[in-house]
């Protein structure tokens, strides 16, 4: 199975300034490619015989018209400004199906600076590490933060975060063995818990921006107060960047160990296909929505079952898991949120509101009946109408 593993760096200070070289040579192509198709676009406008140009022809007009002007692109790895061209390219063409907005200028010194490197084949890969140093070309030995299996890749992305430098590749890995007869789990995903399993197991959320709320806003007050351009500013929105790494750090590894433990001991996992774009336009809850990382839960899942050989099925965002009874599978009725906690009158079951919708989940197949929602009362003192009441 081929994976992307994703590491820090430990470089020198040499070695730093090569990699903002590097970084500054994919700019400078991005932004000059950038240019280039906006003036095809605006020469089309007039004549509609103007091609706009691939990443094929951006690269050619860049060795032929762009480097001999700038020495400094024969200083790094060529491989970075062509890598560049080619996710300009893509992002127009995002940009065309009307996927996203067209691709702004990359400015210098903003957080997200990466290049690309690439060296060797995929048959026969350059790019070598010896467990604790990675190779780079063009920038020899880097020290890595941890360390790794020794392996080589065709290619890889160096990208700077709160001034830490990091590396991502690719490299073929053999599934690790499972246990045998492992049980199914519904998982329902929450704000007040990260994940509540059909076996009555929680997880906690975390909150990491809401518990770092009041330090970032004063950090980001210090940032405002800084004059823009001085050293004290620069120091100023380090910090907070450090801040913001620290809280995705946190967010991502809690993820991380739910979504391993979920595919590593379950034969199969459910999970609601929850809209969470949709999700974000409730303001009321979009911040502690966003803090819950529930899409990148998703995400991590897809590609976690197929590495431990289990599978993952995606429940109907319509199946109403939350209003119907998981014991007797017959009585279905409303579920404001500010009601946390299931009361059949039916079979008269009670039980937590999200453990009530992880079981139905895990019990979910294509098909499966769902009763009409009933006007009895959520509670036993007021009816979902809220006209009259139950003695």
């Amino acid at each position: 199975m081929l994976l992307s593993f994703k590491t820090e760096l430990k470089p020198n200070n040499q070695q730093v300034t090569k990699f903002r070289q590097h970084c500054g040579v994919a700019r400078h192509a991005f932004n000059w490619g950038n240019s280039v198709v906006l003036e095809a676009l605006a020469a089309r406008e007039t004549d509609n015989t103007v091609k706009i140009p691939s990443a094929i022809d951006l690269h050619k007009r860049l060795v032929a018209e762009v480097k001999p002007l700038y020495p400094w692109y024969y200083e790094s790895s060529k491989a970075s400004p062509q890598q560049a061209l080619a996710e300009l390219r893509t992002a127009w063409d995002r940009c065309f199906k009307k996927v996203s907005k067209q691709p702004r200028f990359k400015k210098k010194g903003a957080s997200g600076d990466s290049f690309y490197l690439e060296q060797g084949t995929k048959a026969k890969p350059g790019i070598n590490n010896d467990g604790k140093r990675v190779k780079l070309p063009k920038i020899g030995w880097v020290r890595l933060h941890e360390p790794l299996p020794i392996t080589a890749s065709h290619n890889c992305v160096i990208s700077r975060k709160a001034d830490r430098w990091f590396i991502a590749f690719k490299c073929e890995i053999e599934l690790p063995e499972v246990l045998p007869d492992r049980p199914a789990v519904g998982v329902d995903i929450g704000i007040k818990q990260l994940a509540v399993c059909s076996s009555g197991q929680t997880f906690a959320n975390l909150s990491a921006y809401r518990r770092m709320s009041r330090k970032l806003k004063r950090l980001q007050r210090r940032v405002s107060k800084r004059v823009k351009g001085s050293s004290n500013r620069k120091k100023a929105v380090s910090r907070l960047a450090k801040l913001h790494l620290k809280v995705s750090n946190i967010r991502k590894d809690a993820i991380h160990k739910l979504t391993a433990y979920l595919a590593k001991n379950h034969s199969e996992v459910k999970i609601e296909d929850l809209n969470v774009k949709a999700f974000l336009k409730n303001h009321k809850l979009a911040g502690a929505i966003a803090d819950c990382g529930m899409y990148e839960f998703k995400r991590q899942l897809e590609y976690k079952t197929q590495k431990f050989s289990s599978k993952l099925t995606l429940v109907d965002r319509f199946f109403p898991s939350s209003q119907i009874c998981s014991t007797c599978g017959k009585h279905r009725q409303k579920m404001p949120l500010k009601v946390r906690v299931f009361e059949c009158p039916n079979c008269g079951q009670v039980q937590d509101r999200d453990l009530n919708a992880a079981k139905n989940i895990e019990r979910w197949f294509e098909g499966i009946f769902i009763p009409e929602r009933s006007e009895l009362a959520v509670s036993s003192t007021a009816s979902a109408c809220g006209v009259g009441k139950l003695g």
